[in-house]
């Protein structure tokens, strides 16, 4: 049973097996029932490029990946917005028109903007990353537009869930609150470095006073209470640039990985912080983690982030949806792409 590990304490009143709930199976061309499905190959798709995404990365690589996507549709639509609701307008834009695919060429940021359109249609989107984190390419396995070719040309698709706040926005990687969204608040706000690093210092700076709370935890089987430090909502495992925080997380089983971090001494969490890297923190005695379906989460006055966007102050719902995003895979799995170091 992969249920609540740690202190006796956390525990649910009964076993992990009450998370589960039933995915969606699309029939493969051959008859079997998979994740991935074929179409027709992709005759049209739009490429939304986020200029400012990596410090000018995406807006420098933009016209050869123009170039190398013609070579596989017959119709590739160009979109270069210059602000964020610019780009959610493009996006709606070419899914109302029916785009077969929608590729973002950019970071997490742009890929959230991009799949509030793309959700629930048939729309695939992709994700050629180019930005800070790039967690959601890292996720579907994406590190450059030739990594995108094979799948464009033979129609294949990948159906992955999606997990949505209630009265909100979809999200496809972590959904956070408590040090680490103040974290990603403070790398949101510096300007310097561009890099993956900004997260670095980001953390060195809310390290010298983490603010705990008294955290409820909302699932189909109950509620219950913590003295937390943090608490991640995975629908993918990473975040902040491949930090493994829930990596377990699958995107196709129809549940969130939800991993809780007690209230702990600055000194502990400075032990317990670098084995996030590895995925090792999941067996120190102040980690836990569970699974669910759905999950609410109150009681602090912390502030919702997911993807690495503002969400909304808690209280907040969040319900993984099954198969609610067409995705175009690539040839690479999502240990192919390196996490930063």
């Amino acid at each position: 049973m992969r249920g609540v590990r740690g202190s006796a304490h956390f525990v649910f009143p009964r076993t992990a097996s009450a998370f589960r709930v039933s995915a969606p199976k699309l029939r493969s061309r051959a008859g079997s029932t998979s994740p991935t499905d074929w179409s027709a190959a992709v005759t049209r798709a739009a490429l939304l490029v986020s200029p400012n995404s990596g410090g000018g990365a995406a807006a420098r690589i933009a016209g050869t990946t123009a170039a190398l996507l013609r070579e596989s549709v017959d119709v590739l639509d160009l979109l270069v917005p210059t602000s964020t609701a610019e780009a959610a307008a493009m996006a709606e834009r070419v899914v109302g028109a029916n785009v077969d695919a929608l590729v973002v060429l950019g970071g997490d940021g742009a890929a959230h903007v991009a799949l509030q359109a793309c959700a629930g249609t048939p729309t695939a989107l992709a994700v050629i990353p180019a930005g800070t984190g790039n967690d959601l390419a890292r996720a579907l396995g994406s590190r450059s537009a030739a990594d995108l070719v094979p799948a464009l040309r033979s129609g294949e698709r990948r159906r992955v869930d999606l997990g949505r706040v209630r009265g909100g926005r979809w999200f496809a990687t972590v959904l956070c609150a408590g040090f680490d969204s103040a974290v990603n608040a403070r790398a949101n706000r510096m300007r310097w470095p561009a890099g993956p690093r900004r997260y670095d210092l980001a953390l060195l700076a809310e390290l010298l006073g983490p603010r705990p709370g008294r955290l409820l935890l909302g699932t189909p089987k109950g509620e219950i209470g913590v003295n937390a430090l943090l608490v991640a909502v995975g629908n993918t495992g990473s975040y902040g640039g491949g930090v493994p925080v829930c990596p377990g997380a699958d995107p196709e089983d129809g549940l969130f990985d939800v991993t809780v971090v007690e209230a702990v001494s600055r000194r502990t969490l400075l032990r317990v912080l670098p084995t996030l890297r590895t995925g090792d923190h999941t067996a120190h005695p102040a980690v836990h983690t569970f699974r669910a379906s759905s999950i609410r989460l109150a009681g602090p006055a912390w502030t919702a982030y997911a993807d690495g966007e503002r969400q909304r102050a808690l209280p907040v719902t969040a319900t993984c949806v099954p198969g609610a995003l067409s995705t175009i895979p690539s040839v690479l799995t999502d240990s192919s792409i390196p996490a930063r170091t």
